[in-house]
């Protein structure tokens, strides 16, 4: 009777099961066994200009495990442990307790996945997700950027087009048996990811790693504190190379220096010096005030509102044209020659060739320089502008000003990806102006100007140094440091190229020309013949 009695205990609560509660109790164990997970979209990759890769997305695994089927968690961290590269207590304590998901390590090569599953351990899965790389390293690294821990944009191109490269993330729904992968007979739903689209930039890795190496160099030898290079097509704006130093390791960026993660080019705002002479001279000749043969008398000192204004190196009177002043970078002279056509004009000049405006490249926390109004002039505003001092660029905006002359005076926004330089540019000087400008140029790398040693064997180069003084920013004060610089182009007759060079605070060469103008002549003289323009052996144009 007891047996029987039992039986029929069973027989009730199987009915009970099957007949009234069995729906619902296998919709809730499909329920337990369903498991719904992101299938990440890949990212868009990188190139230069010629396809090179800088940035690409490749597949990874997420090590993942089921701890309830782990029986001896430190036997298994102890074999896991010389594949992961990480210690075996910290392993042992991942795979501790009673949790079905947790992640014991991310972003393994397949391979290394492979290896880990060959081992048969139980309780051990791999998850598939895919790691951002860069495989060129330090080529490029403060232009392209890098991504965070889920892949999302943090610095430099990655950032200002994430939600180019990033595409749309799609999902996946399956049932998964007791061990952990899916059922494969069981039925999966989801909906596919859209993968990003690709991003071609202007520069060529070639030019921008030699640039980078140029600029360390320089950096290194002169004891500088940072510097950078420019180099630019200034027939469509496009940026071939735009190197700075300290860079990182876009691999790696969480070691090393967060100041040294963003782009000084753009980002850093300095006061330009004599480079901005060209603009003065732009003005003077457009306006009618000067001809590159006019003279002029130039004192040893010129006081202008109580003042007094000097040369770089003390001198007595000088009776210079328009030329050998800009050659032999007179500021006094600058001043008597902007006095010409006066202040309205200059400033007037200053804006048409960008200076205190935004460069068009919408790069992430690019600065637009400053440039006060005149109605915020002091009395000696004017004569410093006229020599680069009193207002500020960045080294992009300083290589565009020169772009401008070697473009015929037409002025074109700089670009960073294909296809998006401007098919037009603003007439900033006529055509004759800036011809004008460029033979004046030719003159500061021959040997009685400021920069023969920039001059290139073979080609007609020109161009001009600064040497301006650094700025501390807490005391918005002149700090005894310099700022030296040379921006240039060729060939000058009909320019392909333009490199500027700008190395910050540095403890010896002080000048500009003796500076920045041998950094010039090697960049240059690559990236003249990686484009291919031929020399001109024996002509006039061998002026270095």
């Amino acid at each position: 009777m007891v047996s029987l009695f039992i039986l029929t205990i069973f027989a009730g609560r199987l009915l009970e099961l099957q007949a009234f509660r069995g729906d619902v109790l296998a919709a809730a164990a499909v329920d337990q066994r369903t498991r719904t997970v992101t299938v990440l979209a890949d990212r868009g990759s990188i190139t230069d200009r010629n396809g090179a890769p800088l940035a690409s997305t490749v597949e990874a695994r997420h090590l993942t495990a089921d701890q309830t089927l782990i029986a001896d968690p430190y036997r298994t961290a102890m074999d896991l442990a010389p594949h992961l590269g990480m210690q075996v207590s910290d392993i042992a304590e991942r795979l501790t307790g009673d949790r079905r998901f947790v992640y014991v390590a991310k972003d393994l090569t397949p391979e290394t996945w492979r290896t880990i599953n060959e081992l048969g351990l139980s309780g051990i899965f791999a998850e598939r997700t895919t790691k951002r790389v860069y495989p060129a390293g330090e080529v490029g690294a403060n232009v392209v950027g890098f991504v965070g821990a889920e892949g999302e944009g943090l610095a430099g191109i990655e950032y200002a087009l994430n939600d180019t490269l990033a595409g749309v993330d799609g999902w996946k729904t399956y049932e998964r048996g007791f061990a952990g992968p899916a059922i494969p007979t069981a039925e999966t739903s989801g909906e596919a990811p859209i993968p990003g689209a690709a991003v071609t930039l202007t520069l060529d890795r070639d030019i921008q790693y030699v640039a980078q190496r140029a600029i360390a160099d320089a950096v290194a030898d002169s004891g500088a504190e940072s510097g950078s290079i420019v180099v630019m097509d200034p027939r469509n704006g496009e940026i071939l190379a735009l190197a700075s130093t300290p860079t990182f390791d876009a691999n790696d960026p969480g070691s090393f220096e967060s100041a040294d993660l963003g782009n000084r080019a753009l980002t850093d705002a300095f006061e330009p010096g004599s480079t901005t002479k060209v603009i003065t001279v732009a003005a003077v000749l457009e306006e009618g005030g000067m001809s590159p043969d006019t003279i002029i008398e130039i004192p040893p000192t010129l006081t202008r509102a109580g003042k007094v204004f000097n040369d770089a190196r003390p001198h007595g009177g000088y009776t210079w044209d328009l030329t050998t002043t800009l050659a032999r970078s007179s500021n006094i002279g600058m001043i008597l020659a902007a006095e010409s056509v006066g202040g309205d004009a200059m400033y007037d000049y200053l804006r048409r060739f960008g200076i205190g405006q935004p460069s068009g490249l919408g790069f992430p926390g690019e600065t637009s320089g400053f440039l006060p109004a005149p109605a915020d002039w002091s009395g000696t505003s004017f004569p410093t502008l006229t020599f680069g001092q009193g207002f500020s660029v960045n080294a992009v905006q300083a290589a565009s000003v020169f772009a401008t002359i070697a473009n015929d005076g037409v002025r074109i926004d700089p670009s960073l990806v294909k296809g998006d330089a401007q098919p037009f540019g603003v007439q900033v000087v006529s055509a004759e102006t800036a011809r004008e400008i460029r033979q004046m140029l030719a003159t500061v790398v021959e040997p009685s100007g400021t920069a023969p040693m920039a001059g290139i064997p073979g080609y007609a180069v020109g161009g001009k140094t600064g040497t301006a003084q650094a700025i501390d920013p807490e005391c918005r004060c002149y700090d005894g440091d310099t700022i030296g610089s040379f921006i240039g182009m060729a060939p000058i007759d009909d320019p392909e190229l333009v490199v500027s060079v700008t190395i910050v605070r540095p403890t010896v060469q002080q000048f500009g020309g003796e500076l920045a103008g041998p950094v010039f002549q090697d960049v240059m003289t690559y990236a003249l013949q990686a484009r291919q323009v031929a020399p001109v052996p024996g002509s006039t144009a061998d002026n270095g």
